[in-house]
C-alpha cells in the first residue's frame, strides 16, 4: 500500500510513538487527522509536520468517557473529506499491583484501551464497507499475548485488543478491508515512569525507541501485514506462553520478585 495521499485518523497523536508516527507518515505524503487531549500540543505537532497533500487536521478528544467516538469520526471525515486508515494508538498503562490500582483508574484504562478502540473501529466500518476498502491498525502490546506480573489490567486490555483484531479480520475476510495488529515490547517514552524504566533496566528487558517502533508500524501498513510482534526475546516468550504457559510461569517468578521494590503504591 502506498501511503502518499492517504487520509489517516491517528489517535494518541501527541504521545511518544504518536508524534514520531505522525512525522514519518507526513513525510510519506499522508494527510493526517491528529487526535489527542491537549490542543496546544496538537497544534504544535501539526505545525511541525510536512504537508504534501493538503493541510493536516487536529481534533481534541477525551476517551475517558463514552459517546466521544462518533462525533470524532464525523469531524475527521468533515476535515479530511474521507478516512482511508485508522490507527488506534491511544492507550494508558500502570505498573502496579492490582490491589493498589484504584477502581476509577481500572475503568479509565478499559475505556481508553479497549472500548474507545472498538467504538472508533465500528464508527468507520460502514464507510470502509461502502467503498470495500480501508485499513484498521491496532497498536497492542507483547502483553496482549503474555500475562505479565504487575500489569494485570493493562494485560487484560491488550489481550482484548488482540482478540478483537483477530475476530474482526476473520469477519472481514471476504472484503478488501485490512486489519493489522502491532505488538511492541517496552518503548522508551514518558508513558513508562521512572520506576518502570528502572525496573526494566534492572531486569535486563530491552526497550525500543519510538523511532524504531514507528518505522515498523509504517512498514507493516505498507506491506498489509496481519500481525507484527516487535523485539526478542519478548516475542518468543509471547509465543511460548501460548504453548507452554507453565514454563513461562517459572521463568517469570524471578521477574515478579525483582519488580517489587519498584512498584507504585496507592
Amino acid at each position: 500500500m502506498q501511503l502518499k495521499g492517504k487520509c489517516i485518523l491517528l489517535t494518541g497523536a501527541t504521545g511518544g510513538v504518536g508524534i514520531v508516527l505522525a512525522q514519518q507518515l507526513a513525510l510519506k505524503g499522508a494527510r493526517l487527522a491528529l487526535v489527542g487531549r491537549d490542543l496546544t500540543k496538537l497544534n504544535a505537532l501539526k505545525q511541525s509536520l510536512v504537508a504534501q497533500n493538503g493541510e493536516h487536521a487536529v481534533i481534541t478528544a477525551n476517551f475517558d468517557t463514552a459517546g466521544t467516538t462518533q462525533p470524532l469520526v464525523d469531524e475527521a471525515v468533515k476535515k479530511l473529506e474521507s478516512i482511508d486508515i485508522l490507527i488506534n494508538n491511544a492507550g494508558i498503562l500502570d505498573f502496579i499491583q492490582l490491589e493498589d490500582q484504584p477502581e476509577q483508574r481500572i475503568a479509565q484504562m478499559v475505556q481508553t484501551n479497549v472500548t474507545t478502540l472498538i467504538q472508533l473501529t465500528r464508527a468507520l466500518l460502514p464507510s470502509f464497507k461502502a467503498k470495500n476498502q480501508g485499513h484498521f491498525v491496532m497498536i497492542g502490546s507483547i502483553f496482549g499475548s503474555l500475562g505479565f506480573p504487575h500489569y494485570a489490567t493493562y494485560c487484560a486490555t491488550k489481550f482484548a485488543v488482540h482478540g478483537f483484531s483477530q475476530a474482526l479480520r476473520r469477519e472481514l475476510v471476504n472484503t478488501n478491508i485490512k486489519v493489522t495488529y502491532i505488538a511492541p515490547r517496552g518503548i522508551k517514552t514518558t508513558m513508562n515512569d521512572a520506576n518502570t524504566t528502572a525496573m526494566m533496566e534492572q531486569s535486563g528487558n530491552k526497550m525500543d525507541t519510538p523511532e524504531i517502533v514507528a518505522r515498523i508500524i509504517i512498514k507493516a501498513i505498507e506491506n498489509e501485514k496481519q500481525e507484527v510482534f516487535i523485539g526478542q526475546p519478548q516475542s518468543f516468550f509471547a509465543w511460548l506462553n501460548g504453548v507452554l504457559p507453565m514454563a513461562v510461569n517459572f521463568g517469570l517468578k524471578k521477574q515478579t520478585a525483582l519488580a517489587v521494590p519498584f512498584l507504585r503504591k496507592k
